[in-house]
């Protein structure tokens, strides 16, 4: 049962990266960093697979929460880390981390699976209740906290001041867990493709509790490898954005781009397999994870180090999530989507990366 549902492969790359990972930790040189982005890419591919694996046993759309929900905890543990390391100096982190996070998701992945689709398929259909719940959510908890902090008038923007933050984050996962126990629980058939829905089609074997526990432990283990691979790279990758004369902002796209790989391809996969309500669970899920998770866990950090934390964008980014937010939206008011929803999408992710790396 385990060959026949994780392959050798599979199983190979997660030590292989962590292999890789302490050799540099060790010091040794000399092409290193090449072998790091090597085995960072190998190590995505795993837990791509691994997370499919496990969506496969616990169904849908639950097994989608699964890819989302692990990565993102990982992203907040290192953003965390970062912050009690750095001190004030990473007082906008989590803004730029979150923010990046939702442009890549909501213009650039998204806008890669509708293209894919469309281009493969002409035309794909989803349950519109379920995507609508989705941004419905993720446009309250953007708005709550990237653009309003820049309004409140108790303290100067870009900041909360410490009640307001501490119900922010109150307010993000009320919001977050709402959002997983309709789509769990209460309103499970809006997140499930229409084939799923029909009990008349045939059940497929699932992989056992057995070759689902290991997967789940690799999975966790390919996570942690891409966070901390690609925390090793981030040093490489400031280097040539310096080199180049880009913006330090660049660098946090560029690792918030390595970070949402797995989440990335497994939507594109399921997107290629005309499996779009997998691919929008995925990906919408993911970015509501992001910010969901994140802005509270700041919050607690706020608390314990009386660390100001910057969390308001700026008048072009403000502009550039509204105007993402509202074309998604439009996007799926019809249930369908062709080439040209994933192209305006994707013109939309290239003029942010543009406007980030020319300001």
């Amino acid at each position: 049962m385990l060959a026949k549902f994780t392959k050798h492969w599979a199983i190979l790359l997660p030590p292989f990266a962590w292999i890789v990972y302490y050799g540099k930790s060790a010091g040794f040189a000399g092409g290193y960093d090449l072998l790091m982005a090597a085995a960072l890419i190998a190590v995505v591919l795993a837990a791509v697979h691994h997370a499919e694996v496990i969506a496969h046993r616990v169904g849908e759309p639950a097994g989608t929460l699964v890819l989302a929900i692990a990565i993102t905890v990982i992203e907040v543990a290192l953003i965390v880390s970062l912050m009690l390391t750095g001190g004030s100096d990473t007082h906008t982190l989590a803004r730029d981390t979150v923010f990046a996070a939702i442009m890549i998701i909501l213009t650039g992945i998204i806008g890669l699976c509708l293209l894919a689709g469309g281009v493969r398929y002409k035309e794909q259909h989803f349950g519109r209740h379920g995507t609508s719940a989705a941004l419905v959510t993720l446009t309250a908890i953007s708005v709550l906290t990237l653009i309003l902090p820049n309004y409140t008038t108790s303290i100067p923007g870009p900041v909360y001041n410490l009640s307001q933050l501490i119900f922010v984050a109150v307010v993000s996962l009320v919001l977050y867990g709402t959002f997983i126990m309709v789509q769990t629980v209460r309103h499970r058939s809006y997140f499930l493709p229409d084939d799923m829905i029909n009990e008349d089609q045939p059940v497929s074997e699932k992989p056992s509790v057995q070759t689902t526990l290991i997967s789940l432990l690799l999975l966790l283990v390919c996570l942690l490898a891409v966070v901390l691979l690609a925390k090793k790279l981030a040093p490489v990758i400031e280097e040539q954005v310096v080199a180049m004369g880009a913006p330090e902002s660049v660098v946090g796209v560029i690792v918030a781009l390595v970070i949402l790989l797995p989440e990335g391809l497994a939507a594109y996969r399921a997107a290629k397999k005309n499996h779009l309500q997998i691919s929008l669970n995925l990906a919408l899920g993911s970015a509501l994870a992001s910010i969901g998770l994140t802005i509270p866990a700041v919050a607690i950090v706020s608390l314990m180090t009386d660390m100001t934390i910057s969390l308001g964008i700026d008048t072009k980014s403000t502009v550039l999530l509204v105007l993402s937010l509202f074309t998604v939206a439009l996007a799926f008011t019809t249930g369908r989507t062709t080439i040209m929803q994933g192209v305006v999408l994707l013109v939309l992710f290239a003029v942010y990366l543009f406007t980030t790396i020319v300001p």
